[in-house]
């Protein structure tokens, strides 16, 4: 059994812990506490915890086409212990419950962590793109 608590955000304070490990791994795409309760109502998010300290979050979008995106963020105080592993688990999972045909992930590149991740993870890169007003490449991965 893993030590972390993972549950979807219930209440104020786990919107807000997920909107912080969101805007500190994504610094270039600042969510409003009210941004993150829309996104709840469209896509399964959940917050990762360690003896109650914060670690990380995930999104799952559901699948569109048979497309799923799954998306896992460790603040990087708590990287390299397995738990972004865990978090894309269950990710998996609730995808490919939704009847995801297709998985794939989205990397802010200058996240050099996140992509190792998701390059060791079985994904391989399908685009690069910058969006209005970005310097900073997004990457999209498909898992392969």
């Amino acid at each position: 059994m893993s030590p972390l608590h993972i549950a979807p955000p219930a209440d104020d304070a786990a919107f807000q812990d997920w909107r912080h490990v969101h805007n500190t791994v994504i610094p270039t795409h600042d969510l409003s506490l009210e941004d993150v309760r829309e996104r709840a109502v469209r896509h399964r998010l959940e917050v990762a915890y360690l003896d109650g300290a914060l670690v990380g979050c995930s999104t799952v979008r559901p699948p569109v086409d048979g497309t799923a995106t799954v998306i896992a963020r460790v603040l990087a105080a708590h990287r390299g212990r397995g738990y972004g592993a865990e978090l894309y688990t269950r990710g998996l999972d609730r995808a490919r419950q939704w009847g995801a045909e297709a998985i794939e992930t989205v990397v802010l590149a200058s996240n050099e962590d996140g992509l190792r991740f998701a390059l060791r993870h079985g994904f391989a890169e399908t685009e690069r793109y910058l969006l209005p007003g970005d310097t900073i490449p997004w990457i999209d991965l498909r898992l392969t």
